[in-house]
Order: structure tokens, then C-alpha cells, then sequence
């Protein structure tokens, strides 16, 4: 089960998400401004953010871009999520720092699929180390410490 938080300013595609990913196992919620989204992942860090590129206010694209300049989030998995279908749009977003993109309206079992994706691939890594310790990792002067975690069957 993951935690994953929704960040669409269309509350039916929302809610419909929220449904298809609750139904599957996970657990979720939604807001409707970049702001609230930003107030959530400071407070307890979601699995995974689902982010419509265009929102109110905010942009999900600046959002995002945000997000990968903090040193707690930088890391944090994130699906755009967004009605723009323009391959200049999927591109901009992926070179911001997406993992992936689903255009809407959304196929559920895509999402979900995605969705796993991304839970499989993080794998039995601890779900965030701080910048500095993963620069260190990465540099060789430090080694991830080895965690024993529950592996998820699917």
C-alpha cells in the first residue's frame, strides 16, 4: 500500500482517481491548489504525488520544480497528471523532474499500473535520504545503511 496525495483543481477527476487508487489498495487524498500541496508533502510526505500541470495560482510545473530544489523533496516520485496532451508540454515536464505523465481523461488501470511502477521500482530503498547523505552515498564516501523491509507482492 502506498500513500499518494492528488493535486488536481478539477475536483470530479479528483475524487474518481482517489477511488481507483483506494480500490486498488492504496491509500489517498486530493487537494486543489499547488499551495495545499506544497502544505501537505511539508507535513507527512506521500509516496507518491500525482500533479495536474495546470492548476490555479501555482503552476504543477513550478511546483515541481520546486520540489526537486528542496533537500527534503527532491526525491519525492511525481506523476504529472493533466488534460494537456502536447509532446512539448509531456517533455517540459519530464525535464522538470516527472517520473511519469498520464494525460486525462485517465484509463484507471493505466494509472494504477503506473502507479506500481514506480512503488516497484523504488524497491526496498528507505522511502527518502536527506541530500547530503545521498550525495555522500553516491560520492563513495558513505554506504546506504541496510534496512530490513517488508517487500510488496503484487
Amino acid at each position: 500500500m502506498a500513500r499518494i496525495l492528488i493535486a488536481d483543481d478539477d475536483e470530479l477527476v479528483a475524487e474518481l482517481a482517489s477511488e481507483v487508487l483506494i480500490d486498488a489498495g492504496h491509500a489517498c487524498g486530493w487537494v486543489t491548489s499547488a499551495e495545499a500541496a506544497w502544505d501537505c508533502v511539508q507535513r507527512k510526505r506521500p509516496d507518491v504525488l500525482l500533479l495536474d500541470q495546470t492548476l490555479p495560482g501555482e503552476s504543477g510545473l513550478s511546483l515541481l520544480r520546486r520540489l526537486r530544489q528542496s533537500a527534503r523533496l527532491y526525491d519525492l516520485p511525481v506523476i504529472m497528471f493533466t488534460a494537456l496532451n502536447g509532446d512539448a508540454d509531456e517533455t517540459q515536464a519530464i525535464y522538470a523532474g516527472a517520473r511519469d505523465y498520464i494525460r486525462k481523461p485517465f484509463d484507471p488501470g493505466l494509472l494504477v499500473r503506473k502507479i506500481d511502477r514506480i512503488i516497484i521500482l523504488r524497491g526496498d530503498r528507505p522511502r527518502h535520504i536527506d541530500l547530503k547523505t545521498a550525495l555522500a552515498i553516491e560520492s563513495g564516501f558513505a554506504q546506504l545503511p541496510r534496512m530490513e523491509m517488508p517487500r510488496r507482492v503484487l
